[in-house]
């Protein structure tokens, strides 16, 4: 039976590397879908599951995931000439406030868990 712990992990290049993919992609969900809720949930769920996996620090996954969003409409600026408004260049920043909830309740799950289930 393995227990969970809340030791960092010295190797979280995997990880950090997982968390930078889902920024791309909520990143390319904000540029192509344009919806904000959909954006959001992207950014939610994948520091939600980032910060079960690693409780520690969770603000990390926060500044990795939801990074891409804002840098994803700039690349779509400078490469594909699309044009957002003001209101969508504001509105990709919210990503940090969804991407901090999304963080911090996965820590909090996975710190809920381990103290249910853990024998002692």
């Amino acid at each position: 039976m393995t227990v969970m712990t809340d030791q960092v992990v010295p190797n979280d290049i995997g990880v950090a590397a997982v968390a930078v993919l889902f920024g791309v992609c909520a990143g390319l969900v904000d540029v192509w879908i344009s919806d904000l809720l959909l954006t959001a949930l992207v950014v939610m769920a994948a520091t939600m599951l980032l910060g079960v996996l690693r409780p520690v620090h969770p603000w990390r996954w926060v500044v990795l995931v939801a990074v891409f969003v804002p840098i994803a409409h700039m690349f779509a600026y400078l490469l594909w000439k699309s044009h957002p408004n003001r209101a969508q260049v504001y509105e990709s920043f919210l990503g940090f406030l969804t991407g901090t909830v999304g963080a911090y309740a996965g820590a909090v799950m996975r710190k809920a868990i381990a103290a249910i289930f853990v024998a002692k």
